[in-house]
């Protein structure tokens, strides 16, 4: 585990388990849901979701003239990628930092890296994916799973409507009455979580697409996404040529009070 530290916040990464942030402590509070190597890599922590994220419909595209399949690990589909299920290598750390990079398991080769930077007031995440010897669709994000906030402040201007398998369709319609499991463009202000009573949480991003999974008792989810789930297949996933990358970031930065 690799610790980091800045003014009353500390933070855990785990290489081995998907290269997560797993634990964020502000003034003694955590702020996420916690875990451990040995638990279910899809419930617990921050993780990169790369090179694809949300729900590939039956784990299953077209590429190249060909058909790439993924791992199906929720239902029939594949969701997530590689990233959070692989051992990160770490390149470099210091008290506030730390960097690491992985090889993607997946036909498409390429290579992801990330950079997570450690403020008093935030953890600033930036994720990389290049491209191997041949083009490779890609879409990015992070699935941080926050605490049950006491409060919170998430609204959107629109959402895609999800077909019976719980996959966008494309189709753009106004968001309904929550709990949400659903896609989310254009935020109406920012995006804002009061995990604890003392805690206030903003996430924000370079990524034009948000995932918001409220459903839990004891979670809620606010992902960023540089697409939506099924990217590929929906014909809007970001085209790497061999050798080019794509790079977003996430914030997630806090206030105390008390």
């Amino acid at each position: 585990m690799v610790e980091l530290q800045a003014g009353d916040a500390t933070v855990l990464v785990s290489p081995v388990s998907g290269g997560r942030v797993a634990s964020i402590e502000v003034a003694g509070e955590e702020l996420l849901v916690t875990g451990a190597p040995g638990d279910d890599p899809l419930l617990w922590g921050s993780y990169p979701m790369v090179p694809y994220a949300g729900r590939i419909r039956e784990g299953l595209f077209t590429w190249g003239g060909r058909e790439v399949r993924l791992p199906v690990n929720l239902g029939p589909h594949a969701i997530h990628g590689s990233g959070f299920v692989s051992a990160w290598q770490v390149r470099d750390q210091g008290r506030d930092h730390v960097e690491l990079d992985v090889d993607l398991t997946w036909s498409l080769g390429g290579r992801a890296h990330q950079h997570l930077q450690l403020t008093p007031g935030a953890l600033v995440c930036v994720l990389t994916v290049t491209a191997g010897s041949e083009a490779m669709p890609v879409t990015l994000g992070w699935h941080p799973w926050f605490r049950k906030p006491v409060a919170d402040d998430l609204r959107f201007g629109a959402m895609y409507r999800q077909d019976e398998q719980g996959i966008p369709t494309g189709e753009l319609i106004d968001p309904p009455p929550r709990p949400w499991d659903d896609c989310f463009v254009r935020p109406l202000g920012p995006l804002v979580l009061q995990v604890t009573p003392r805690v206030a949480v903003t996430v924000a991003s370079d990524c034009d697409h948000w995932v918001v999974y409220d459903k839990p008792e004891h979670a809620t989810c606010v992902e960023p996404q540089s697409g939506p789930p099924d990217a590929v297949n929906l014909g809007v996933a970001t085209v790497l040529e061999p050798g080019e990358m794509v790079q977003r970031s996430m914030t997630i930065a806090w206030t105390t009070t008390g």
